[in-house]
């Protein structure tokens, strides 16, 4: 039976054919003093009569394909560098599975090279919020090759409560996102308390605290008062910047 929440063989195929990609670059904005301290590069997929497809979708139906996926991911990183904004740092999101289905994982790996020779600024990835035990193992290793090339990463979506913290992943990264769900519970106290312990150790060990879903000036006082270093969310939606 056809899974209704996966993309059809030939809507994939008709998409990878004719490289329906597009890029969205959103701003990361320092709490401090509101400057741009750099852009995330969001993954846009488009239907022949260029309808949105959602990112989460296309990547879910490209898990059973992991050749497919690697060459959609392949062709979207180097998209998203090509068209990267000069002078500010840029993050971009690598599934663990697309790194590691190029079948290389030591220094030789495509998205690591690609990343090495990206000259413009620095590249910084961002790994999703662990689901299971085999996602952490692998982010583990990906942040090891990451790391000896110079190449700094960052866990996304963290206190998202379908995912699960990995401590040894946390303790890596150089960048910590605390997902939406955040500002959604703030009045959730207990909730509230974990939150700023994440925060406290990420400043303790050196870390920055992103926080994303800052949609009015509400949620940027929260940000403030929870001591993030940066926001990131449509409350800055004029400075996005849309490529396809």
């Amino acid at each position: 039976m056809k899974d209704k929440n996966l993309l059809s063989a030939e809507c994939l195929i008709e998409l990878i054919e004719n490289k329906r990609f597009g890029v969205e670059y959103q701003p990361i904005i320092s709490c401090k003093n509101k400057d741009i301290f750099a852009y995330e590069s969001l993954a846009r997929f488009y239907t022949s009569d260029n309808q949105a497809i959602r990112p989460d979708l296309v990547y879910k139906s490209l898990h059973s394909s992991p050749l497919s996926l690697y060459q959609v991911e392949y062709q979207q990183k180097k998209l998203q560098l090509s068209y990267a904004v000069n002078g500010h740092d840029i993050f971009v999101n690598l599934d663990q599975d697309s790194y590691f289905s190029s079948g290389v994982i030591d220094q030789s790996n495509p998205f690591l090279k690609l990343f090495k020779d990206f000259q413009k600024s620095k590249v910084i990835v961002e790994l999703i919020e662990n689901s299971e035990i085999n996602d952490a193992i692998m982010s583990l290793a990906m942040i090891d090759n990451l790391a000896k090339s110079g190449i700094s990463t960052a866990i996304d979506d963290v206190c998202n409560p379908q995912s699960m913290i990995s401590t040894s992943v946390i303790q890596l990264v150089n960048y910590i996102k605390l997902d939406k769900f955040v500002i959604k519970n703030k009045q959730n106290r207990n909730f509230m308390l974990l939150v700023k312990s994440i925060i406290d150790y990420a400043h303790s060990a050196n870390k920055k605290i992103i926080l994303e879903g800052v949609e009015t000036a509400e949620d940027l006082s929260l940000a403030k008062q929870l001591n993030c270093d940066f926001v990131q969310g449509f409350y800055y939606r004029d400075q996005f910047k849309n490529v396809s």
